[in-house]
């Protein structure tokens, strides 16, 4: 009896998505009622400077420098949207040294000294802190990328 063939069947990969194209999808999709106010958000992010690059972590958008997560979205709250500023995954030393630089804006919430969140609750407000976010987040960008050795 003769032997049939069997077809072989081509699958193919369907390659993995940028950080962008993950934020971009991640924002499409979303429910959040701060949605535009998320838009925006990132834009600016992204605007301050173009090492930035940007991923999803915790379920959000977050913004790289150097390859090290820096800022985060939380998105847990439907009232308002939380950035959270940190220096990556692995803990830092900064003990004693008191906050990463003098935030004249009034805009950070200090959780630690190498920590921090701003909320945002809404278009008028992202209007009214659009100047003071952008220079945060640029001083934290640049106060937290890692000295070469």
């Amino acid at each position: 009896m003769a032997k049939v063939a069997t077809p072989k069947t081509t699958v193919k990969k369907t390659p993995a998505r940028s950080g962008e194209e993950q934020v971009s999808l991640l924002i499409r999709k979303t429910t959040h009622p701060l949605k535009e106010v998320m838009e925006e958000v990132r834009k600016l992010i992204l605007g301050t400077n173009n090492e930035i690059t940007e991923h999803i972590k915790w379920n959000a958008p977050s913004f790289c420098i150097d390859g090290d997560d820096r800022i985060t979205f939380n998105l847990s709250k439907n009232d308002y949207l939380l950035l959270v500023f940190h220096r990556g995954a692995k803990v830092k030393d900064s003990k004693g040294k008191g906050p990463l630089f003098n935030d004249t804006s009034g805009l950070l919430e200090w959780l630690t000294n190498d920590r921090a969140t701003i909320k945002i609750s809404g278009t008028r407000e992202m209007t009214s802190k659009k100047h003071l976010l952008k220079k945060v987040v640029k001083q934290w960008m640049d106060n937290t990328r890692i000295e070469p050795s």
